[in-house]
């Protein structure tokens, strides 16, 4: 009776600890699952016919698109029929903004596409968010797994208008800082920066954009 107890007891712990593993795995993905772009936000569209609406935006960067909810009623844009947009970001306090740009993504043709304006002056830095599956190793995956993530793709503005798709390295960021390294590199060591991070490399270059206040 003992040893059929003792059986049964490590059979219903073994089959809980299984559950509570099962329910943290599909937590995690959960969380991991939710991105910038799932949430509605308050903010301002102005459309090409000169019109500005105002209401809670969703945006869609896979697919150049916005979502304009007033009242009951949702209207789609894509890049083509936008200006801009902006929304306020109530998790991280900020107005965002994102302007319909010409882009080739291949050959010469280009056609207007989203890219959020991260900071302009002397180095006018863009970006499009995007999603990119990666391999994890994780207690939770037998034998590994994989997972999507959120990725930003890094543009620079040029004074001819032409949009250039830049590197991630570290390297390719201090290049576009080239001719005020040392009082950047000085201002990333002090402050703690690493430009792998987002919000870091953001901080570093409006940093240089104001090295140079007389260029907008």
């Amino acid at each position: 009776m003992i040893d059929y107890c003792f059986r049964n007891f490590n059979y219903n712990l073994t089959r809980s600890i299984g559950c509570v593993l099962i329910f943290l795995c599909c937590s995690t993905n959960s969380i991991a699952q939710r991105f910038p772009f799932d949430y509605w936000y308050d903010g301002t569209v102005v459309t090409e016919a000169g019109d500005t609406l105002k209401g809670k935006i969703k945006y869609d960067p896979q697919n150049d698109l916005i979502q304009l909810g007033i009242g009951s009623r949702y209207e789609s844009f894509t890049a083509r029929k936008v200006i801009y947009y902006e929304l306020r970001d109530a998790a991280s306090i900020t107005l965002r903004r994102f302007y319909a740009l010409p882009y080739a993504a291949s050959g010469d043709y280009r056609t207007p596409v989203f890219f959020e304006l991260l900071t302009e002056g002397k180095c006018t830095l863009l970006c499009r968010e995007a999603l990119e599956q990666v391999n994890v190793n994780s207690f939770y995956y037998y034998g590994g797994g994989s997972r999507v993530i959120l990725v930003y793709r890094y543009f620079i503005l040029k004074e001819d208008g032409v949009i250039e798709k830049i590197g991630r390295d570290r390297d390719d960021f201090m290049k576009l800082m080239d001719d005020r390294y040392d009082e950047v590199r000085r201002y990333i060591k002090s402050n703690h920066l690493n430009l792998e991070r987002h919000g870091d490399l953001v901080r570093a270059i409006r940093y240089y954009n104001s090295l140079f206040p007389n260029e907008k």
